[in-house]
């Protein structure tokens, strides 16, 4: 039988530390999904016995591109946490690494909720429950040494979530902007220093942030332990491009093409 209360115990002892563990697939016997969104369940109540709170979710492993490089065949997902979450002009006074465990830095689109969204909802009705659209940074990072996990791990470790810098937003619903549109067809470029690293399509996220989202609600609405979005809540679609390395004294923006969103700056100290 898996302790799930003893695995989340782990995890957020490691909050913060920059430290790591083995991966749990390769200790303990029969850990699958099922068990890594309880461990997410136990975090949670553990992070909010602290003081902390749920601001929202991020879904991984959406670019379909990277799922050979890191051996799984479907998307993830995460909580999002106010002291995780924060507003991207911080980004360029400097962030800390030193608390995360091997950062990776990914540019995505982010959604904020007016509505809940239902899992029968088509790309017109999730627009509808949508009150913003915007681009950011998450960090994301790992606690399994090398970044060597499987999906179960990955689930059990935040989801991957390390922290997210989240640029300027726009209302999806004042405008010109056809956002069903142009949320399927867009490109990001990822820059480091002068030298860009990386371009990536929204048809990389499951099709597009959209269709990501859409996924998102229905692997909720089949989780019995985690509950479904709510009105407020963001959501970060996942990465565009892939996820790259990063270190002290580096500096990383984006360029948008497609979308009306302005490109992000992050340098880290």
């Amino acid at each position: 039988m898996v302790d799930v209360d003893v695995i989340a115990a782990e995890m957020v002892g490691l909050l913060g530390t920059g430290g790591s563990t083995r991966p749990l697939t390769s200790c303990v016997p029969a850990f699958g999904l099922a068990e890594a969104y309880r461990v997410t369940a136990r975090v949670r109540a553990r992070r909010e016995a602290k003081r902390e709170r749920v601001v929202g979710r991020k879904i991984g492993f959406s670019n379909r591109t990277i799922w050979p490089e890191y051996q799984v065949d479907a998307p993830i997902w995460g909580y999002m946490y106010d002291r995780t979450v924060r507003d991207g002009a911080a980004a360029r006074d400097g962030v800390g690494l030193a608390e995360l465990s091997e950062p990776l830095i990914e540019p995505e689109i982010v959604f904020g909720l007016r509505a809940a969204p239902r899992p029968d909802m088509d790309e017109k009705a999730l627009l509808g429950c949508i009150d913003s659209v915007g681009h950011g940074f998450e960090i994301v990072q790992s606690v399994f040494p090398g970044g060597k996990f499987a999906a179960p791990d990955a689930v059990a470790g935040y989801g991957l979530h390390g922290a997210y810098f989240i640029g300027p937003r726009l209302s999806a619903h004042e405008g010109r902007t056809d956002w069903i549109a142009a949320l399927g067809d867009f490109e990001i470029e990822l820059v480091r220093g002068a030298e860009r690293m990386d371009r990536g399509h929204a048809r990389n996220v499951l099709d597009g942030p959209l269709r990501a989202l859409g996924h998102l609600v229905a692997l909720l609405d089949r989780d019995p332990d985690n509950p479904p979005l709510a009105a407020g809540e963001i959501v970060t679609t996942g990465t565009v491009t892939r996820a790259f390395p990063v270190r002290s004294v580096e500096s990383w923006s984006t360029r948008l093409h497609g979308l009306p969103l302005e490109g992000i700056a992050i340098r880290f100290a």
